[in-house]
């Protein structure tokens, strides 16, 4: 267990440390910048969910990567995307956040955490690697003014019931 939190708070050093949560962009503005979320950023204007990670928060994003959404099944973005499907596409992107602000410090003590859908992701932590299900955190720590992202290499998908 030491070992992780010392991998973990070398991973917050890595990202500018404390410091680096004082950011003035929202999560929004902050990943539109990155120039990775481009498919993220279609898909949460789509749900209609653009103006709530614009808000308060705080939230905890796991931002899958225009290459992660590159990765699903030939036209399955293009179908989330239409308007009949906007509940699944939203519950698919909910199922990305956390609400609060979870650092890459804090995962060390956990193994699951309840997502804005209400369902629950599990987090592994193995040496310096750190999965959400089965999406592998790229980047940990991205601060913005209402939150942090982290990318990941996968679109979470919803674990069936």
């Amino acid at each position: 267990m030491k070992l992780k939190t010392t991998i973990l708070a070398a991973a917050i050093g890595l990202a500018g440390g404390l410091g680096a949560f004082a950011a003035e962009k929202d999560i929004i503005d902050t990943a539109l910048e990155a120039g990775q979320f481009k498919t993220l950023a279609v898909a949460l204007e789509a749900a209609g969910l653009v103006s709530t990670l614009k808000g308060a928060g705080p939230f905890t994003v796991f931002a899958p990567t225009d290459e992660a959404f590159a990765k699903l099944p030939a036209s399955t973005v293009e179908d989330l995307l239409k308007p009949e499907n906007k509940e699944q596409l939203t519950a698919i992107l909910t199922y990305h956040v956390v609400p609060g602000m979870v650092r890459a410090a804090d995962v060390a003590g956990i193994d699951e955490a309840k997502t804005v859908n209400g369902k629950m992701i599990d987090v592994e932590v193995n040496g310096q690697s750190v999965k959400v299900n089965d999406a592998e955190v790229i980047n940990a720590d991205i601060a913005a003014s209402n939150g942090v992202i982290h990318v990941i290499d996968k679109v979470i998908l919803l674990q069936e019931d």
